[in-house]
């Protein structure tokens, strides 16, 4: 029997700016809420109504958490639907009277912008609840990440900024699912030797790994990532399988590259008369993505041809076929060397499925319909693995992590090596005033407690990795000057033993994050509690 774990994560860097009428990074949620994560609950939910014995486990990042439950970001995002419908019904017309190739997905995509705002308000604008509901029902295992999604092994040097981290989120995963979490996804799968003692000090019982942290151990495996492994604090690691996950994951060669899936690139936002597109993207007439593509993958220079949803579904049943096979293969394989009932370890991010892959979602409903089907298969949970099977090897595992390299290139580059030294200042320095001033309350706790808050969203691994791949990054830039400059008017507010009133209530307005942070986290001499 070859048992699966498919982990999902779901994170988007913290992006708030009610100061605008429209901000054009807020539309990384809209797109993933109106093309993964309503979709993809739909999916969840159509195969529990069904009966499909599937199982699988999602971690929430607590930025994401955040940004989902704010009441103004909610009715942004209805904002932004209404608009998508608007849109909807102009290109149904405009398409039934001119590009005849494109009005029956012009049709399809209004139908689904419609579905999905309709969804989305019977969850009372609040769709964690749908995914709640299907943990209560042992469908889900939920699990939580950094409170910011910081990439932790360049931050080893400082363990009370780890362990503010952890705890931050852990106590907002527990704030808004009303439980604790008993994984961990490490943020890029960023690890580090002694990470393993700060999780599981705080009650974390696995988490997930690089492919290759089994290969590069210094112990010798016995099972070769195909079982649990355990880290010498006795946290349980769950390697990810890399041959199998790149089936999906590559990006020259996976499924999603398919000739016969639709262009994510190719969007009216981009080439439609600008009047006619005005109402849809920023001002002033930025030009953005509006959902409506109608083109297949047909490379970047030659002519498009238009998307076929008939080929499409043909595809995505033939990789359905192929994932399932390639994976019972490799089982067969991993048998004859005397490793009974192998566990797949398959992590993705869940914004590839619908969102980056429009077909994704298919594609993840084939994969839990047939594989639920069949005897070759088992839809596990980490944590149903920890409690039915003691069999795991016993590893001390290096550093490493998913990026490019399989280490910190990607974090750490020419591109954004400058953050790190203001960065890590900012933590020592909020280390100094936790020491001077140690269990504040009233307006100097606030005052402190929003100091700790802008150097967490300070060490988010986003802004890095958006300077590394150069795509936002004059945002990214300024976020983490923005962040790093409201740190330093407390520690400066705070060193004349004064607190600036109007710039707090101010600050806590912008981020309304983490309203249950505690600063004296950074107090090095409460490390150890």
């Amino acid at each position: 029997m070859n048992r699966i774990n498919l982990i999902l994560h779901a994170h988007l860097p913290y992006v708030r700016h009610l100061e605008y009428p429209k901000f054009l990074e807020e539309n990384w949620l809209f797109e993933s809420l109106n093309e993964s994560y309503i979709p993809g609950l739909r999916m969840l939910e159509k195969l529990d109504q069904e009966g499909v014995g599937y199982r699988l486990a999602i971690c929430f990042s607590p930025t994401l958490i955040t940004m989902l439950t704010d009441e103004a970001l909610q009715q942004r995002f209805v904002d932004y639907m209404n608009l998508r419908i608007e849109l909807g019904e102009k290109e149904a017309e405009r398409t039934e009277r001119e590009d005849r190739e494109c009005h029956a997905m012009a049709l399809r995509y209004l139908s689904e912008a419609r579905a999905n705002l309709e969804m989305f308000e019977s969850y009372g604008r609040n769709i964690l609840q749908g995914f709640k509901a299907l943990a209560d029902k042992d469908r889900i295992e939920l699990l939580t990440t950094a409170a910011t999604h910081a990439y932790l092994p360049l931050y080893k040097d400082y363990p009370t900024a780890i362990k503010a981290q952890v705890i931050m989120g852990l106590r907002t995963h527990k704030r808004i699912f009303g439980q604790n979490a008993s994984g961990f996804w490490l943020p890029e799968c960023g690890y580090f030797p002694g990470l393993d003692q700060v999780l599981s000090e705080n009650g974390v019982s696995w988490c997930q790994l690089a492919s290759h942290s089994v290969l590069s151990s210094r112990d010798k495996s016995i099972y070769g990532g195909y079982k649990p492994v355990r880290l010498p604090s006795g946290l349980i690691g769950f390697p990810r399988d890399w041959s199998v996950t790149s089936l999906v994951w590559s990006a020259v060669s996976g499924y999603p590259c398919d000739s016969d899936y639709r262009d994510f690139y190719r969007d009216i936002g981009y080439y439609l008369p600008l009047d006619y597109v005005r109402p849809y993207i920023h001002e002033p007439e930025v030009r953005v993505f509006t959902g409506y593509k109608y083109h297949a993958i047909t490379g970047r220079t030659e002519d498009k041809r238009f998307y076929s949803p008939e080929k499409a579904a043909e595809k995505v049943r033939l990789h359905v076929e192929n994932f399932l096979y390639s994976i019972k293969r490799k089982g067969i394989m991993i048998e004859t060397l005397g490793i009974e009932d192998p566990v797949f370890n398959l992590c993705f991010d869940s914004e590839l499925f619908g969102h980056r892959w429009y077909e994704g979602i298919d594609f993840l409903e084939g994969v839990l319909r047939n594989g639920s089907a069949s005897q070759d298969f088992q839809f596990t949970t980490p944590t149903s693995v920890i409690l039915s099977d003691g069999s795991c090897d016993k590893l001390r595992v290096n550093e490493s992590s998913w990026g490019a390299g399989g280490y910190s290139d990607t974090w750490l580059d020419s591109s954004n090596a400058w953050i790190y030294r203001h960065i890590r200042k900012s933590i020592d320095r909020m280390q100094e005033l936790t020491h001077r001033f140690p269990d504040q309350g009233s307006l100097k706790g606030r005052f402190l407690n929003q100091a700790s808050r802008e150097v967490l969203l300070a060490m988010a691994s986003d802004w890095p990795c958006i300077m590394h791949d150069r795509t936002s990054v004059t945002y990214a830039e300024k976020r983490l000057r923005n962040h790093l400059g409201s740190f330093n008017v407390v520690y400066s507010s705070m060193c004349r033993n004064t607190v600036n009133t109007e710039w707090l209530i101010n600050a806590e307005r912008r981020n309304q994050i983490f309203p249950d942070m505690d600063y004296n986290l950074f107090d090095p001499d409460k490390i150890d509690d």
